[in-house]
């Protein structure tokens, strides 16, 4: 094996034992309360080592900061960048597409300190697999944070028949998408299928097992946490690659 792949290896390892550390700390709870906690307190902060650590240049390269990806807001050169692992099924994700992402879009990728990377994770059936795709070709027409805003627009039932079928042809017409039937050409097609297949193993190497899953850089953050969770997450990043440029 080559020391870059060691290397790769060892950083991805790294990143599934935070995960697994943030789990048993309980970072992540469907409420996004610490456990144990009311209904009406914060999530509790938590230490974990990569608040302390060097940056782990494994998992920043993870970002690909692509001029041209349009399942991406913010520029390229952000100091931070946000990857979401997420299910357009999932209703946790839904809840941090509604309550916390328009906050940090406005307060930070606005001001050029973040960037945000959609990575497709569908976990939950069929319909997660073809709203994946309907997202992927709305994107090849410029769409794909208009169609975002409209799955996420509302909770729905899972596998029900929200994501299936003319259902998201009409999301698609509804998110601006010019050319129905390139949508539904780019939808079937094995390129959706690829960009899918990558994302998801992206996500499975890290040691992502359920939505949404993020990482801030280099740090990992597991559930819909309370907005301040993650702005807190931004600040830090954003000192840490100050530092870490000088």
């Amino acid at each position: 094996m080559s020391s870059t792949s060691t290397r790769r290896k060892r950083g991805v390892l790294a990143a599934v034992a935070v995960l697994v550390l943030a789990l048993v700390l309980g970072l992540v709870s469907a409420l996004g309360t610490a456990p144990g906690s009311g209904d009406d307190e914060p999530a509790a902060r938590v230490e974990t080592p990569q608040d302390t650590a060097p940056p782990n240049e494994d998992l920043l390269a993870l970002a690909r900061r692509d001029d041209g990806d349009p399942n991406a807001l913010g520029s390229p050169d952000a100091p931070v960048v946000l990857i979401e692992y997420a299910d357009f099924q999932c209703p946790f994700c839904g809840k941090f597409a509604r309550d916390t992402e328009p906050e940090l879009i406005e307060k930070y990728v606005e001001s050029g300190v973040l960037r945000i990377e959609w990575r497709d994770f569908p976990i939950f059936g069929e319909e997660s697999e073809a709203a994946a795709r309907a997202g992927y070709a709305a994107g090849r027409q410029g769409r794909f944070w208009e169609f975002h805003k409209l799955a996420f627009g509302e909770e729905r039932k899972m596998n029900s028949g929200h994501f299936a079928g003319d259902k998201l042809v009409e999301m698609a017409r509804e998110a601006g998408v010019k050319d129905l039937e390139k949508f539904r050409s780019d939808m079937d097609s094995a390129a959706a299928g690829k960009a899918i297949e990558r994302d998801s193993r992206e996500g499975y190497e890290l040691g992502v097992t359920s939505t949404p899953a993020f990482l801030v850089n280099d740090r990992p953050i597991l559930g819909a946490q309370p907005t301040e969770v993650f702005t807190d997450a931004i600040e830090n990043a954003k000192k840490a690659a100050e530092a870490h440029a000088k």
